[in-house]
């Protein structure tokens, strides 16, 4: 049974590689390579996201608090990916050139997926209809610039949408006033 799984284990492993590289070659085109870096500096540390909320709060006063909540729901998927990240410890993908810098050397889970994920959940029932899409092109930016596998990716954005799924009572307390 070991040697089983030690085929499915280098299958997905492969299946993971393979898929990285067919993302990051849509990279070669300047405009693509130019909108993911800019995606991913964006989403350093949850900043866009944070900044959407904030902005949210700041727009829409009868729902101040429940987009504070939905911003700390964010920040909090963020923290947990990225306890997470020191803890499983995977690192980057080796076998592409990355097109940005990045801040830590591991991969699992992507905190920009989980950021992301997180902002789109909560952020999307408060009506921010344009946070899921964008959310989405930050997740596959993470493959363009080649610094995640994809089970990275759909592991930080499980996590991220967890996260906030689990949070959504809290975060609409108070009803629209909250």
């Amino acid at each position: 049974m070991d040697h089983l799984d030690d085929i499915d284990h280098r299958s997905l492993r492969g299946a993971d590689c393979r898929i990285l590289s067919a993302f990051h070659a849509r990279g070669a085109d300047p405009r693509v390579a130019s909108a993911a870096r800019a995606l991913s500096r964006a989403g350093e540390h949850g900043t866009l996201w944070l900044a959407a909320g904030l902005a949210g709060a700041a727009v829409d006063g009868g729902r101040r608090g429940a987009w504070l909540r939905g911003t700390t729901l964010t920040a909090g998927a963020h923290l947990v990916s990225m306890g997470v990240k020191r803890v499983v410890r995977r690192p980057r993908p080796a076998h592409v050139q990355p097109l940005v810098r990045t801040l830590g050397r591991h991969s699992f889970p992507s905190s920009h997926a989980a950021s992301a994920a997180a902002a789109a959940v909560a952020f999307g029932t408060l009506g921010g209809y344009a946070i899921p899409p964008l959310a989405a092109a930050m997740c596959l930016s993470r493959l363009v610039v080649g610094v995640h596998y994809p089970s990275d990716v759909a592991a930080g954005a499980a996590l991220g949408a967890l996260t906030a799924r689990i949070g959504t009572r809290w975060m609409n307390k108070g009803g629209a006033h909250g």
